[in-house]
């Protein structure tokens, strides 16, 4: 026995329903909605923004250089403290020795060659502790001159921040303050709109880069810049001016106007 067929079950959701004018009221909303995303945009990328990303890593690798700096200078200042003592700890035996023989305090002749024999080595001594002083010198001259470089650049950088940070924070002030006027157009924009009707907007603009709803201008779809094609104009321009009509080819919500060239 042949069962009876039965026609397949439209998987199409009925068309939604609004006003003309809360579609017409749905781009004032856009508008603003659009407004806040480029204000927000602006504010992100602020000129200043992306050289204060800049200037921090110089200063992050200026820093590093400037303590391995300063470690170098300290330890050659370290260095040149315990030359300084050795050379003065030598001389002052060397004096001690010299001042006993020219006060005659060594009158054996055997003590007098040997303590002769202790000064030349203490002037040998002396001459090479010198000549190691003058070398740690120069070499902490120079580490000194990096650091003092590097501490110059650390100043500039960090005077170049905080005249930066001064100026992304003025321009970002005078963004919120836009912000918070267009947020404020916001709400009397969306009052009165249907609920199902705001829903589908907010949920395609999430889906479309910010853009849910779009003006039929000129027979082109301003939300994807595509034109529409003559049958599909026609089928538009047969819907009840009710009918919530979307963009064959992005979906977003299609708004017709005296503009839209039907």
């Amino acid at each position: 026995m042949d069962l009876p067929s039965v026609p397949p079950r439209s998987t199409r959701s009925p068309a939604l329903k609004a006003d003309p004018y809360a579609q017409l009221k749905l781009l004032d909303v856009q508008a603003l909605d659009t407004r806040a995303d480029q204000l927000r945009h602006q504010r992100a990328r602020l000129p200043e923004i992306a050289r204060l990303a800049e200037l921090s890593a110089k200063h992050a690798d200026v820093a590093n250089l400037a303590r391995d700096a300063r470690i170098d200078v300290d330890d050659l200042t370290l260095e040149q403290s315990k030359v300084d003592a050795d050379v003065e700890q030598v001389k002052t035996r060397r004096d001690r020795d010299r001042d006993r023989i020219d006060q005659g305090l060594i009158a054996n002749p055997r003590d007098l060659e040997r303590m002769g024999h202790e000064l030349q080595s203490l002037e040998r001594r002396i001459a090479s502790l010198e000549d190691q002083e003058l070398e740690v010198m120069e070499r902490l001259e120079t580490a000194q001159a990096r650091l003092d470089e590097l501490t110059g650049m650390l100043t500039e950088t960090e005077a170049e921040i905080a005249e930066l940070e001064a100026s992304r924070d003025e321009k970002q002030r005078e963004i919120d303050a836009k912000l918070v006027d267009v947020e404020a157009q916001r709400g009397p924009a969306v009052e009165g709109l249907p609920a199902d009707l705001l829903a589908l907007y907010d949920k395609l603009r999430a889906a479309k880069a910010g853009i849910g709803a779009a003006e039929l201008r000129q027979r082109r779809c301003n939300g994807c810049q595509l034109g529409i094609d003559a049958a599909e104009l026609a089928s538009i321009k047969a819907k009840p001016a009710d009918t919530v009509v979307r963009c064959e080819e992005c979906s977003r919500i299609l708004v017709r106007t005296s503009e839209s060239g039907l």
